[in-house]
């Protein structure tokens, strides 16, 4: 079969490598698409960084060379041994962590923050391939109402998700996103679905304001708006309930802590390629805090096929599809450059 493999920094090729088969308590899964993220941008243009380029992972035993792909949705076509609720001919997502289950994180249910963590598509073979297999905890099945490339968007989804339960905001609450990337736009979903109407994404990029327009969202343009001036204008300087930083650069966080109120949070959704000079003060003054957050479990995987089901996600106007024969410049080239906003591969193409 075909596959995106991964030997290194700006280096991925597709190959031909072996069709995998499912051992027990593994299902294997014919990949209909699977989302360029973040993460593998990062790998491709500055890493590695997650992918250890030899020490093999502790969970899955796995080094460079990797087949990259953690966002996918598919259907099931076998199923090992001792693999019982899912079987071939289901349409499922994958939630792609590997985690050790022994760990005081992970036997607390916060495996998220397993202290071996592992991910699919980074310490083992993924799902940017014409299929994969995978461990059956780590398979959701997909409602009726939820198409397959809708559902190769839940892992992205509810990353944002768990950041948005993190803020414990409420649905009289007002936030503000930085960054209208697709974690951005996640958040955005994720807290109109915890009920909140009051919510602005910063973001200066006109393609990705009107973007987000489109689907309801109010916008602010950092470049021409002050943006901390503006909010403590509005909040007669009390400032909003939560904050959450998608964009990863110092000036987002900067303004962030300027607009977050006394004791309210702002949350950290991104991957920082250097180092940020946080201004403490602003935390000091008003006993704000920064958290910081990764991933998700099973339950925001639930609480987004659920919103998903119901119709809460909108992909107008952000969302294109690649040929995985052409992912390295009309993928991973189109994304840097920014001209597109989210890619789902195609493995058969």
């Amino acid at each position: 079969m075909r596959a995106a493999v991964y030997h290194g920094n700006s280096d991925l090729r597709i190959e031909e490598v072996a069709e995998p088969a499912p051992g027990p308590g593994q299902v294997k899964v014919k990949v209909h698409r699977n989302g360029i993220c973040g993460t593998d941008l990062h790998e491709y243009f500055d890493g590695p960084i997650f992918i250890s380029p030899s020490a093999p992972h502790p969970l899955t035993g796995k080094a460079m060379p990797v087949v990259l792909g953690h966002e996918f949705s598919g259907t099931v076509t076998d199923v090992g041994a001792g693999v019982d609720g899912v079987g071939p001919g289901d349409r499922v997502t994958i939630e792609p962590i590997y985690r050790c289950g022994r760990c005081r994180p992970c036997e607390d249910g916060r495996y998220n923050l397993c202290t071996s963590i592992g991910f699919h598509g980074l310490m083992a073979d993924g799902g940017m391939a014409e299929y994969t297999v995978v461990p059956v905890d780590q398979v959701h099945v997909l409602p009726d109402q939820v198409s397959l490339d809708l559902g190769a968007l839940t892992e992205p989804m509810s990353v944002a998700f768990h950041a948005a339960r993190l803020s414990e905001v409420g649905d009289q609450d007002r936030a503000l996103v930085y960054g209208g990337g697709p974690i951005g736009i996640g958040i955005w979903f994720a807290l109109r679905g915890l009920g909140l109407t009051r919510i602005d994404v910063v973001e200066p990029s006109p393609q990705r304001r009107a973007a987000l327009e489109k689907l309801g969202a109010s916008t602010l343009d950092p470049t021409t708006v002050d943006v901390p001036a503006l909010i403590a204008d509005q909040t007669d300087g009390n400032g909003v309930d939560a904050a959450f930083d998608a964009a990863g650069v110092t000036a987002s966080v900067e303004s962030a802590l300027a607009c977050v109120g006394e004791r309210r949070p702002l949350i950290s959704v991104a991957i920082y390629d250097r180092a940020l000079a946080t201004p403490l003060l602003q935390l000091v003054l008003r006993e704000r805090r920064i958290q910081g957050t990764i991933c998700y479990t099973s339950d925001d995987y639930r609480n987004v096929l659920d919103l998903m089901s119901r119709g809460h996600y909108d992909t107008t106007g952000w969302l294109d599809t690649v040929a995985m024969s052409d992912v390295v410049d009309a993928g991973f080239g189109e994304l840097r450059a920014g001209r597109k906003m989210k890619l789902l591969v195609d493995p058969a193409l």
